[in-house]
């Protein structure tokens, strides 16, 4: 049996026939040409001297005074100098460095099925950038924001201007239907709702003329039919495609008054938040990124809508909103980079840094759970969602969740059930985080799409905070999006009759039975704030395997000491040196390695390219130190992993 046929079979089992359907008659509509008779309207520009599209209102502006006293004049200083970035023609991509904003393709273009049908199209439209994102993501306008931001709150036109240039040459150059900017839908609805926001923003500004908006008004109902045609993909997705399409549907449909995209959009979106965000909050994509962009789509709509949320979307809502706040480091307002990140930020409403979540955070417990951060320049997001201060108002110290925390470090233990496309390889991984530091962290995920080693190398176990067996991955990559042979984990938190403990977990992972092999992990913190991970590899069987336990540690000065039990690594963070010590019970055939940017540093081993990295942002990354304890034995074997902290 071929392996693409294996591989369709498996596909089928785990995900069932539907998606398969779905995109089946996905590819049929590109491959009969019905895509580009349904789509294919923006060869010439329009030449009416009036929107023929009447539309209304969504939304109030926030008052000036209130943004300010919010912001603070830092916070006014910190977005005014992002605004005069973008007047200079660049703006931050992914939360990175300034970046040209390029809206030009130098190749005539073609209807935007044409890219779907011919790679090399598509890399022609992109080059010399080494993936699509960076073409598609400054076509999303979410710069749009800073420059509506900064025009709002200081009344001047240079920002409206900036905003307007930008978008009549992408209006001009990049008609509807031609060019890779319309054929993915779920950019397609991401651009809209940037201008629905910008419409309102700049509306009442001196640059804004009438022809100018009436064609922002087109473009919006332009790119609104874009959708419809083709959500049979979105949904086969049944992942953020579908949510972003399904948002943007029912703004549409409110903006023009159109109750069939209005009917079509809430219908989708609700089963979409329903059916997409588990029983524990956690959303299908496994992601701590995606996560944020779901609640940002959910605050826009909830911002927006004219219904009430049915009680399963509430209620979603509610369990997802409280999943991202139990995962908030309070000192840093980051979360551990859990699955893919690939940058996105669709709503980005706040000073700050990209990954700090606190203003997603902030609005989603407003809005959802009725509770509040303390109060801080994070709240401009929630201002402008009209979103009030709750009664309730805690920190992420003080949050009730299932995930450990003593009083200056707090862990997470990552064990989760699979139902749809998961991000990562990752299971039983944990992150560890300091006074704000993240100790042992998640590699994240650079590029999706670049030449090997780098097509997506970091979803793979053996970068992540737990056990690899074999060199093997926790389950089976069959491309650089899709993940089979899913195996869950399961965790659960263990009374301890010590009274010196503060929190423990246990856990295991199903993955590796068909190896005859249980992966069972408990993590513990003491009133010392010593952290204990133990890692018990029990086999049913007398055959020999290499168990390899790997930590991401900062890219700090370091020293390692190996002893007759293990070895301990020491690394010189801005508070004092932090230690590591690794035992195993196995004596005999040990091998401790240190990887640093790909590069071997301590031991003996071949490095793997792609070790010794993490990328925080996509399309960067930076050296960080890969730890590596590695065994072969027949037999159980247990690993003893202890962080201490100094005082």
């Amino acid at each position: 049996m071929s392996s693409r046929i294996l591989t369709g079979l498996k596909f089928a089992h785990q995900f069932g026939f539907r998606p398969l359907v779905q995109y089946a008659c996905y590819q049929l509509g590109l491959r009969t040409g019905y895509y580009r008779w349904r789509t294919e309207t923006g060869r010439r520009t329009s030449t009416r001297r009036s929107s023929p599209f009447v539309h209304r209102p969504l939304f109030a502006l926030p008052a000036r005074d209130q943004l300010l006293n919010t912001m603070g004049e830092a916070g006014k200083a910190e977005l005014l100098a992002e605004a005069e970035e973008i007047l200079s023609g660049k703006f931050r991509m992914f939360g990175g460095e300034p970046r040209e904003i390029r809206l030009l393709l130098a190749a005539p273009l073609q209807h935007w099925t044409a890219y779907e049908a011919r790679p090399e199209l598509l890399q022609a439209a992109f080059a010399p950038e080494p993936d699509i994102k960076f073409l598609w993501e400054p076509a999303r306008f979410g710069w749009a924001f800073v420059l509506g931001r900064a025009h709002h709150l200081t009344g001047e036109d240079r920002y409206a201007e900036a905003f307007w240039r930008n978008f009549e040459t992408f209006h001009e150059r990049n008609p509807a239907g031609m060019g890779p900017h319309w054929m993915n839908g779920q950019e397609v609805a991401i651009r809209m709702i940037a201008f629905v926001w910008a419409a309102h923003v700049f509306q009442e500004a001196s640059s804004t003329t009438r022809e100018r908006f009436d064609r922002l008004i087109e473009s919006i109902h332009a790119h609104a039919q874009r959708i419809p045609p083709t959500l049979v993909y979105a949904r086969a997705q049944n992942n953020n495609h579908l949510l972003s399409e399904s948002a943007a549907l029912y703004t549409a449909g409110l903006y023009f008054e159109k109750p069939k995209w209005r009917r079509l959009g809430w219908k989708w979106f609700q089963r979409s938040t329903q059916k997409q965000i588990g029983e524990y909050g956690e959303y299908i994509q496994h992601s701590a990124n995606y996560h944020r962009l779901m609640l940002h789509l959910a605050l826009w709509v909830h911002f927006i809508k004219q219904e009430p949320f049915p009680a399963g979307t509430s209620q979603a809502l509610a369990r997802s909103s409280h999943w991202l706040f139990s995962l908030l480091d309070n000192e840093s307002g980051r979360t551990p980079n859990l699955g893919s990140n690939d940058g996105a930020l669709i709503l980005p409403m706040n000073v700050g840094t990209f990954d700090d979540f606190r203003p997603t955070i902030q609005a989603a417990s407003r809005a959802f759970l009725r509770n509040s951060l303390p109060q801080g320049v994070w709240d401009e997001m929630s201002v402008w969602l009209g979103l009030r201060s709750a009664a309730r108002v805690t920190d992420s110290n003080a949050y009730l969740t299932d995930n450990l925390r003593a009083k200056n470090s707090w862990g997470y233990l990552r064990a989760s059930s699979f139902r749809s496309r998961l991000g990562h390889m990752d299971q039983l991984h944990f992150d560890l985080w300091w006074r704000g530091l993240n100790m042992a962290q998640d590699a994240g995920t650079y590029l999706y799409n670049a030449d090997p080693p780098w097509d997506n190398a970091l979803v793979t176990t053996r970068v992540h905070n737990t056990v690899t067996i074999d060199g093997r991955d926790q389950m089976t990559r069959s491309g650089r999006f899709l993940v089979l042979d899913w195996g869950n984990a399961f965790a659960r938190p263990i009374i301890e009759s010590d009274d010196r403990i503060l929190h423990k977990i246990r856990s295991y992972y199903t993955g590796y039975r068909r190896m005859g092999i249980r992966h069972e992990r408990t993590v513990a913190v003491d009133k010392q704030e010593t952290w204990r991970i133990e890692d018990r590899l029990v086999s049913r069987r007398r055959t020999p395997h290499k168990y390899l336990l790997h930590w991401l540690l900062p890219d700090w000065e370091w020293t390692i000491e190996e002893n007759t039990a293990g070895a301990v690594i020491k690394v010189k963070s801005p508070y004092g040196w932090v230690a590591l010590s690794v035992n195993c019970s196995m004596e005999e055939s040990r091998h401790i390695s240190l990887v640093k940017a790909g590069e071997l540093i301590h031991g003996q081993r071949e490095a793997l390219p792609w070790e010794g990295w993490v990328s925080r942002r996509y399309g960067e990354k930076s050296p960080a130190l890969s730890f590596a304890f590695e065994v072969t034995s027949p037999y159980h074997t247990v690993f003893i992993s202890e962080f201490s902290f100094p005082p």
